[in-house]
């Protein structure tokens, strides 16, 4: 699997682009924003779009879901249901932070834990992970040991658990049950800063860490 961070939104949220080697099909991980930055990333790679992959509700990761799906023709699968409450409140998500409007959405798909999202010929599993949001979910690629962890786990640090309906016990629980028994090796890309690995959290992280 192929895959390009796409910094967007006043955030510098890390939308994914993420590709399928052998048929040149992709998905774009959380698209909260800046639909022309993402299509050109696609056109530049060369990647067929046939979907649209949603972490978790917040604005600055499905905040363009809407536009992008409508643009590209593409459907949305994700996040978990328990995160309906978010994206139902996306216009005013976008009041409270300043941000242009944003227009609400209903995916093609609700995931659930153990469920699989397809992209090309990568068979992706999904984790519900919730504490962040009680929707939240996480796409693990088990061939190239690689995950998609929205905002549940940082570089150094964890996802906030101050939001409506966020938990923080929920949220550590998330990590250590879900992502660890991944495996050390696991390399993530979170919903923002640098990427790191499972391994490495556990040694370091002074939130999550062995």
């Amino acid at each position: 699997m192929k895959y390009r961070i796409i910094p967007v939104t006043p955030f510098q949220q890390n939308c994914v682009l993420i590709q399928c080697e052998a048929s040149g099909k992709g998905a774009v991980v959380d698209p909260g924003g800046d639909c022309h930055l993402i299509l050109a990333a696609a056109r530049e790679e060369g990647v067929e779009l046939e979907k649209i992959l949603i972490t978790h509700g917040h604005i600055d990761h499905a905040g363009g879901a809407a536009d992008l799906s409508e643009q590209a023709g593409l459907p949305i699968e994700g996040p978990h249901k328990d995160d309906a409450f978010w994206i139902d409140e996306m216009e005013q998500q976008a009041l409270n932070f300043g941000l242009p409007s944003c227009r609400t959405f209903e995916p093609g798909r609700w995931l659930e834990d153990g469920d699989v999202a397809v992209v090309g010929e990568i068979k992706l599993d999904v984790l519900h992970c919730p504490g962040h949001t009680p929707g939240h979910v996480v796409f693990f690629d088990c061939e190239s040991e690689l995950a998609l962890v929205g905002d549940v786990l940082f570089k150094g640090s964890i996802g906030r658990a101050d939001f409506p309906r966020s938990n923080h016990d929920d949220l550590i629980d998330s990590i250590r049950q879900k992502l660890w028994p991944l495996g050390d090796n696991v390399k993530f890309i979170s919903g923002h800063g640098a990427m790191s690995t499972f391994g490495e959290e556990r040694r370091t992280n002074p939130f999550v860490g062995d």
